[in-house]
């Protein structure tokens, strides 16, 4: 699935509309413009992070809590009261706040992108809502129960709340978040309210972003809450869910935001994509050859990952991969198998990572270069993705093994390649014969233009089916080739 989405966090991109059109403007008063420049060509789809109703339970919380202070001071040292509007996964209703302009002004954001061909995807919080939302008091069977004694030896891990002793949600390797609760994913009622909740959300979208979807998984919940949790049911939670939900809403295109390699676990149980953490790991802290090992899986397996090197959970590429790393690694996530998920401010190069309370976001320089490098990757890879995926061996010589650090693959259309791809994943500069062992180049000339700068190179088919091509690639460079016959 080559999906490509692009995510806004909506409150503080709002807040920078504002500062150009007028305080009271919400998603719904936006002049045409602002949607034409929001997402680049290419681009399949709008995540629009955060538009619930915040909770004012836990904007309290975080307005006490020392550690927040500090990161939002640190991210935003003129930091003013009115910007701290609350966690957008600390869920007092799924209704679109009305600071942003409600559920009409959101119907309003959905046409417009709809207009420029673009899906509308939203978030949903399956683990945990906060301490206010109406169910907690309204359906306490929902939620992790406990009794006095566990109030009295886990103050932090539980709360009372309308006469019962409630968990605060957590996942299984940190402390409970101090902001929300935990519902009980064992519990058939609320299996049954999140098909509902779901199917609401998706009358209102083209598609969903579920936040920490393993947790929800029979094992991992299971584990995690023990004898608090009660029985394991037969089904499995997303199953369950996935199968009522597809009734509704068929063609909803479904992300599960996954760690712990539980990728193909939730694939298997009906999400479309899965978030690549392996991937993103593996090109900011480690070399090419494991980068190479995680691309041999199953091409059924790679088609339902989303790669990213950037969202509103990690740090800031162009800060966490200096020195041209970042332009590497960009080019590996949009022209591999699979969905690609790019981040607003990515392209511009905007290096502080905004805490997800903040409702505006500090000044800072925007590269130019930068953002015209994302928005000829972005095309190139449109070009580039269709066909047939292939990883592509890369030969050394016994005096330089520098090919090792070269990744390379190939898209193709009856065994004839029509686009190469080539990354330097190293500070130095690296050299290799990539093999394009297709005998359907042999007895023509071809022509290699790189997208991504415009060089066009000649070459011999007869040479590059017998021998392979030769790259010599500066640090941390990328060739994106159109293969053409010349």
């Amino acid at each position: 699935m080559t999906v490509v989405v692009y995510e806004v966090d909506t409150w503080p991109w709002l807040t920078d509309q504002r500062q150009r059109l007028g305080e009271q403007v919400t998603l719904g008063d936006l002049p045409a413009d602002v949607w034409d420049r929001l997402a680049p060509p290419g681009t399949d789809a709008v995540w629009l992070m955060g538009v619930w109703e915040r909770s004012p339970a836990g904007l309290e919380i975080a307005n006490r809590n020392a550690g927040l202070q500090d990161a939002f001071h640190a991210a935003l040292p003129d930091l003013a009261p009115g910007d701290v509007v609350g966690s957008p996964y600390c869920v007092r209703r799924y209704v679109v706040d009305e600071r942003l302009g409600g559920p009409a002004a959101l119907a309003v954001a959905r046409a417009e992108l709809a207009r420029r061909g673009l899906r509308l995807i939203l978030d949903y919080v399956p683990n945990h809502v906060a301490p206010d939302h109406p169910a907690v008091v309204d359906h306490p069977k929902w939620f992790v129960r406990g009794g006095p004694e566990d109030l009295a030896r886990d103050p932090a891990g539980w709360l009372e709340i309308g006469g019962n002793i409630i968990a605060r949600g957590r996942d299984p390797y940190f402390p409970p978040w101090p902001d929300v609760v935990q519902v009980n994913a064992f519990r058939p009622k609320l299996r049954r309210a999140t098909v509902d909740m779901l199917g609401g959300i998706l009358d209102q979208a083209d598609g969903v972003r579920c936040d920490m979807a393993m947790l929800l998984t029979n094992d991992i919940f299971g584990k995690t809450w023990g004898e608090w949790a009660g029985p394991a049911p037969a089904e499995e939670f997303w199953p369950t869910v996935i199968g009522a939900l597809r009734q509704r809403h068929p063609d909803a295109l479904l992300i599960a935001e996954a760690y712990w390699d539980m990728e193909w676990t939730l694939q298997r149980q009906g999400f479309d994509l899965c978030y690549d953490k392996r991937l993103y790991d593996r090109l900011v802290g480690e070399d090419a050859a494991s980068v190479r090992s995680h691309l041999g899986a199953g091409a059924d397996y790679q088609r339902k990952l989303i790669r990213f090197i950037e969202n509103h959970d990690e740090p800031r590429a162009a800060a966490a991969l200096p020195s041209g790393r970042d332009r590497a690694a960009a080019v590996a996530v949009a022209t591999l198998p699979g969905a690609t998920l790019w981040h607003d401010g990515q392209f511009e190069g905007r290096r502080t990572r905004l805490p997800v309370f903040l409702g505006r976001r500090p000044d800072e320089p925007l590269d130019d270069d930068l953002r015209g490098f994302y928005h000829r990757l972005v095309a190139a890879a449109a070009q580039a993705r269709r066909g047939t995926w292939t990883l592509l061996d890369v030969a050394g010589w016994p005096d330089n093994p520098t090919n090792r650090d070269v990744l390379a693959w190939a898209w193709l259309n009856d065994r004839r390649p029509h686009h190469v791809v080539t990354v330097n994943l190293s500070d130095h500069p690296a050299q290799g014969l990539v093999a394009l062992p297709w005998d359907a180049l042999g007895g023509d000339e071809w022509r290699l233009t790189d997208l991504l700068d415009g060089r066009v190179f000649d070459r011999d088919g007869d040479d590059l089916a017998a021998g392979g091509l030769y790259v010599d690639l500066p640090p941390w460079a990328a060739h994106v080739l159109a293969v053409e016959p010349r």
